[in-house]
């Protein structure tokens, strides 16, 4: 090889190298919109400014310093920092970047993560609607509905009143309550938290030394349609209204007031919850109904309520039956216009079913009667045997 050939292709190679070295360091210059990372040089009122590794010098300035993680509250000299590019030359030659864009970013994949590792986070309240409560947390903001607060915040409010129901849940606006991450989508903007998780998480430990079958006392701590709450040690059962009582009853009230003192018997756990059961502790009336009332006696009997195919009737505080349209007349009738709720009437009993709790009455004298007043009001409206 000439010398004039071993020239030209060092030359050749000598370029070959810096083209590549100007391809390597322009690649590496971060464009609009991308992430760097960088080393605070300073930071004082107004801006912080970074040297991103030796490229660059950057700068964070106003409405863009505010993140919205919680990593970018406290920086200082020499903390490593993540920004996002706004422009890769402002009007000073440096580098504008963003904490807000970055912080938005990191706040969604912080919490993208706590609904895989169902962490118990704070939030703030920060407003509440009908449905529930607006939350804060880092600064994000996201929902708490009402069915996802704990027992302690859940505003049991007599007939579901929406007005008194918003009046309890403004009550917690500047609170602080410890939630989990229950739902997150992020082209939605909307995350939903639940404090009943974290509840739950708590009552497992405690519900794990109790049995189906044990006997607790507690205090009535709410009246609902649906039953009564009670309150034992640091837990909370329910006692349906289907199980307050052996007699039929119209609310739980009618038997129970908040605050009383009551004993009953576990007879479901079904994860967090816990269902009692009062009556299970009280004799059994109906077990010697057949010595108090005899097939083919007359009774007088209270009319409790009045429904289309019949009438509630209390014989006793204790035992119910039920007077189906078809025995309260020979022809056809108004049940609304034969009695009233109150009303005491003679009935002539049908017959008695004391295991399924069925007592079934008719007016004397009348022939178009069936055989079992009370399966004829199930079959024929799908109602259950009110006494049961």
């Amino acid at each position: 090889m000439s010398i004039s050939t071993k020239i030209k292709a060092d030359k050749d190679q000598l370029k070959s190298e810096f083209g590549q070295l100007l391809e390597e360091h322009f690649s590496s210059v971060p464009k609009e919109g991308d992430t760097v990372t960088g080393t605070v040089l300073s930071v004082s009122n107004g801006e912080v400014r970074i040297d991103i590794s030796g490229l660059a010098a950057g700068v964070i300035r106003g409405r863009e310093l505010f993140g919205e993680s919680k990593e970018y509250a406290d920086i200082k000299s020499g903390d490593t920092v993540e920004a996002t590019v706004l422009e890769v030359e402002n009007e000073n030659g440096e580098m504008e970047l963003s904490f807000r864009v970055a912080g938005h970013a990191k706040a969604w994949e912080s919490i993208k993560a706590l609904v895989v590792s169902s962490e118990t986070v704070s939030v703030k309240i920060n407003d509440a609607n009908k449905g529930g409560l607006m939350v804060q947390y880092d600064a994000l903001r996201g929902f708490l509905p009402v069915s996802q607060l704990s027992p302690e915040h859940y505003p049991r409010v007599q007939g579901g009143d929406k007005q008194k129901i918003l009046e309890r849940l403004k009550d917690y606006i500047g609170s602080s309550f410890d939630v989990k991450v229950l739902d997150v989508d992020e082209r939605e903007d909307k995350i939903i938290f639940s404090e009943k998780a974290v509840w739950e998480d708590a009552q497992k430990a405690i519900i794990s030394s109790y049995n189906i079958g044990d006997m607790v006392e507690g205090e009535i701590s709410a009246l609902t349609g649906f039953g009564a709450f009670v309150k034992f040690g640091d837990l909370e059962g329910l006692i349906h209204i289907s199980e307050l009582a052996w007699q039929r009853i119209d609310h739980p009230r009618d038997v129970v007031k908040v605050g009383e003192v009551v004993k009953a018997k576990i007879i479901q756990i079904d994860g967090s919850k816990i269902f009692l059961s009062r009556k299970q502790l009280l004799q059994d009336p109906w077990h010697d109904v057949e010595q108090k009332y005899k097939v083919g006696s007359v009774v007088k009997g209270t009319v409790l309520k009045v429904n289309p195919f019949g009438l509630f009737v209390e014989l006793d505080k204790d035992i119910h039956g039920l007077a189906h349209v078809s025995g309260l007349s020979d022809s056809p009738i108004e049940v609304f216009d034969f009695a009233k709720i109150g009303d005491v009437i003679d009935f002539e009993i049908m017959n008695i079913d004391a295991k399924e709790h069925r007592l079934g009455l008719r007016i004397p004298g009348v022939k178009n009667a069936g055989e079992d007043p009370v399966q004829a009001a199930t079959e024929e409206e799908s109602v259950e045997e009110p006494a049961a």
